[in-house]
């Protein structure tokens, strides 16, 4: 099978592994598309050190059953389905808490280097990481279910509900989820900080209101207030400080963006205002399932996410532009089997 192979920093070509076999407990997918995440991009640069030449990455992907292995159930040949990336050991206390994300044998699909992850044209699976899906649903919407896993579980971890007045930092693809799981939450008013104008026009088609975060007062005329609940999706110093500055007494402030392993914290904003700083990290099985589920429904918002669709001959290129800064595009996907039809000219 093709699949794309990381050499080393800004170096991706397309290479070839052997056809996987489904053993016990296993699922052969056939993988129709997968996103290109800031991680892979941060990955490809070389930047995060979290990756190792000859590694196949990839982890936002959707597809179909191909084959299953024995003592298999509930999964048949062409079923359309989606892979939740995190694979936990299940025995844990953590497991048995429902915090799959915080497994300490935990492996990654696209992280860890030994797994033949989703820039492939097959992809092996255990079954109880695979997730299926409407076939009437729109395929591509699949591969956004991880991501939108992420700006889900943040929500949840700050509590988010109808009584909030949110502002999201940042309006790159995790800023998008936190949007879109602040809405499902029941929260009316949402803002958006995004000093790029594409992202923030996007932001806008989301159902939150995109403001400059050059502009003084921007936000909080915006929300009429400060904001009680803040989703950093960035996760820098100055994201933070942004956060406490447009915040109000007693607000969450969830970082979920990791820009940087180290962040100078507003200390006295934190304490003399009361503030909470909650971690917020991938997500659980459940919220995966529940997104998945949401996303099944193919809400109409959905066709404003994916801006960008390439073939693996295009995927070094958009590797480059994306990691460069050169490319507008927000969420680019892969499909390793060409791309369909209905996407010639998007």
């Amino acid at each position: 099978m093709r699949v794309l192979v990381w050499n080393g920093p800004w170096d991706l070509t397309i290479g070839s592994r052997d056809d996987p076999e489904p053993g016990p407990g296993d699922v052969l997918i056939t993988v129709a598309a997968t996103g290109i995440c800031g991680s892979d991009v941060h990955g490809f640069t070389g930047e995060n050190g979290r990756r190792k030449p000859g590694q196949v990455m990839g982890h936002e992907m959707v597809g179909h059953v191909a084959a299953v292995g024995a003592g298999v159930e509930g999964l048949r040949p062409g079923d359309v389905v989606t892979v939740n990336p995190l694979i936990a050991c299940g025995r844990c206390a953590a497991c048995a808490a429902g915090a799959e994300q915080s497994c300490q044998d935990r492996r990654v699909i696209g992280v860890n280097a030994e797994i033949v992850s989703a820039f492939a044209e097959t992809l092996l699976a255990p079954a109880s990481n695979v997730v299926v899906l409407p076939e009437a649903m729109p395929l591509e919407y699949g591969a956004l279910v991880e991501p939108l896993s992420v700006g889900y579980h943040a929500a949840r971890r700050g509590g988010c509900s109808a009584a909030d007045a949110v502002l999201v930092v940042g309006g790159g693809p995790i800023g998008q989820a936190c949007v879109l799981a602040a809405r499902r939450s029941g929260a009316t008013r949402v803002v958006v900080s995004e000093p790029n104008p594409h992202r923030r026009a996007l932001a806008g088609s989301l159902g939150a209101v995109a403001v400059d975060p050059g502009s003084d007062g921007a936000v909080t005329d915006a929300l009429g207030g400060r904001a009680t609940l803040v989703l950093d999706a960035v996760g820098s110093t100055a994201s933070i400080e942004a956060a406490a500055a447009s915040s109000g007494f007693g607000a969450r402030i969830v970082l979920v963006g990791m820009n940087a392993p180290r962040i100078d914290l507003p200390a006295y904003a934190v304490s003399t205002e009361e503030r909470t700083l909650i971690g917020s990290f991938c997500y659980s099985a459940q919220d995966f399932r529940e997104t998945a589920e949401w996303v099944g429904r193919a809400p109409g918002v959905l066709e404003h996410l994916v801006d960008g669709r390439v073939d693996m001959a295009g995927a070094a290129e958009a590797f480059t532009a994306l990691a460069a800064g050169t490319s507008g595009k927000s969420k680019v996907l892969v499909f390793p089997h060409g791309l369909p039809a209905e996407a010639d000219g998007r």
